[in-house]
């Protein structure tokens, strides 16, 4: 992995200009930049070196193709790559995770949802690097927290967590939706 080199956001966004017209220059440069945080990333999600070094790559072949889709109104540079790379990560684990992980988490002993939500939360605070989320995180009712992160950083589906939860795929959608937006509100009130 490449040492990330200092850019700005309006690097970035020219980069990523440039790499849709083609540019390979552009393209060493938006990686140079930015590898080294999507590694990691990429690693503390995947818990595995390999598995995260494949990701990168299909994920900066993914921005690559698609670098004229980056819009500025819809935010950051960097939170798109991390998108795309986050994505690539979430659709690899699926695929190899197989449909029935909550029930095997419940029969390797965790019996209640709320269990595996304070063991992801420690691992967010170093994902995260801030204990700004945490504390935001903390303030979420604990059904709604729990599918956050379940949705999120491990990416379960609205209908597996529905089914494991015994609860309408509507109200997982709403405890989400909610979540999100009690997280949303309460990172922009510490700004």
């Amino acid at each position: 992995m490449s040492t990330d080199v200092k850019a700005q956001p309006a690097e970035l966004r020219d980069w990523l200009a440039r790499c849709a017209l083609g540019d390979r220059r552009a393209f060493e440069r938006l990686y140079d930049a930015t590898s080294g945080r999507l590694y990691g990333i990429l690693l503390r999600l995947m818990k595995r070196r390999d598995w995260a070094e494949e990701a990168l790559q299909e994920a900066y072949v993914k921005i690559w193709q698609n670098a004229g889709e980056y819009r500025e109104d819809r935010g950051q540079p960097i939170t798109w790559l991390i998108s795309i790379a986050r994505y690539r990560a979430l659709d690899m684990l699926r695929r190899d995770r197989g449909e029935d992980s909550l029930d095997e988490r419940r029969e390797a002993g965790f019996d209640e949802i709320d269990e595996i939500g304070h063991e992801q939360m420690q691992g967010l605070s170093s994902l995260a690097e801030t204990r700004d989320l945490v504390r935001c995180l903390e303030g979420i009712e604990l059904a709604q927290r729990n599918c956050l992160i379940l949705t999120y950083c491990e990416g379960y589906s609205h209908s597996e967590l529905s089914d494991a939860l015994s609860r309408p795929i509507g109200t997982i959608k709403t405890w989400i939706r909610r979540a999100g937006k009690t997280l949303k509100d309460c990172l922009e009130g510490l700004l």
